[in-house]
């Protein structure tokens, strides 16, 4: 079943929270703030979702604690990854292809842009909401997805943070650990996790909510995720090109001749 009321409210609310982010940007004169927001968005719907239509079932129980953990532990890295007052150079170039009133421009270009890729990625979490069928198999699949990306996301992320406290480690290249078998393991577990969601929403016969996760692949892969860091990060670390040359880029393997 597709709730256009439960769906539409949630785009309603993503908006203010877009717009809200938007005001803060301007006034810090800094738009990384929306990496803050990204997973927050999907908190917000989700909760949208469960609380129009059947509320603290079972299955939703389970999926407002996945939701809440992931989407809090991917806000707080992000913000304390991108503290301080500089600006994210992914932003900076943005900003510097769209001066004059770049502040203005961001409320769409930016805050509601994401907006908009969030609610349609949330499809899912629209899914698996509004069934009251009980638990079934699918979704003990779709958490053991879910929970294999979620640790796979956050250990990348852990030991990323780790290599780069080492002031040694300034302007090398991570290729141990997760990071050995491919250049974007934190990609990867966002990408398993959603698949994860979408195995619940399917078990609940919300096929159509395929949308969410493929355009969330396509996201991490040609638009926001390994092609956009891809683009210019040999220039900031010369040691990348090799990693490349070794390493697959999203799909974890075992690392081609000469890898360590």
């Amino acid at each position: 079943m597709f709730d256009w009321q439960a769906y539409l409210n949630a785009f309603y609310l993503m908006l203010v929270f877009a717009f809200a982010g938007w005001l803060f940007s301007v006034y810090k004169r800094n738009v990384t703030v929306v990496d803050s927001m990204w997973s927050l968005f999907f908190l917000l719907a989700t909760i949208v979702y469960i609380f129009h239509e059947n509320g603290l079932t079972d299955r939703n129980t389970l999926l407002i604690g996945m939701v809440l953990i992931w989407s809090l532990r991917l806000s707080v890295y992000l913000s304390w990854r991108n503290r301080g007052p500089h600006e994210d150079h992914r932003y900076q170039a943005i900003r510097r292809n769209n001066e004059p009133h770049f502040w203005l421009k961001s409320l769409y270009i930016v805050f509601g842009l994401q907006a908009v890729l969030a609610w349609i990625v949330s499809l899912p979490l629209l899914g698996i909401s509004v069934s009251s069928a009980p638990l079934n198999w699918l979704d003990l699949a779709g958490f053991a997805l879910w929970f294999a990306g979620f640790a796979w996301a956050a250990i990348a992320d852990w030991q990323l943070t780790r290599f780069k406290a080492q002031a040694a480690n300034h302007g090398r290249v991570l290729d141990s650990g997760l990071w050995r078998y491919c250049r974007h393991p934190n990609y990867f577990g966002e990408c398993l996790l959603w698949w994860g969601f979408y195995l619940m929403a399917l078990g609940v016969g919300a096929w159509w909510s395929i949308i969410g996760p493929l355009l969330m692949t396509l996201l991490l892969l040609k638009v926001s995720g390994v092609a956009l860091l891809e683009k210019d990060i040999g220039e900031r670390r010369p040691g990348y090109a090799d990693y490349m040359r070794r390493t697959n880029a999203f799909i974890p393997g075992k690392p081609k001749s000469g890898g360590q």
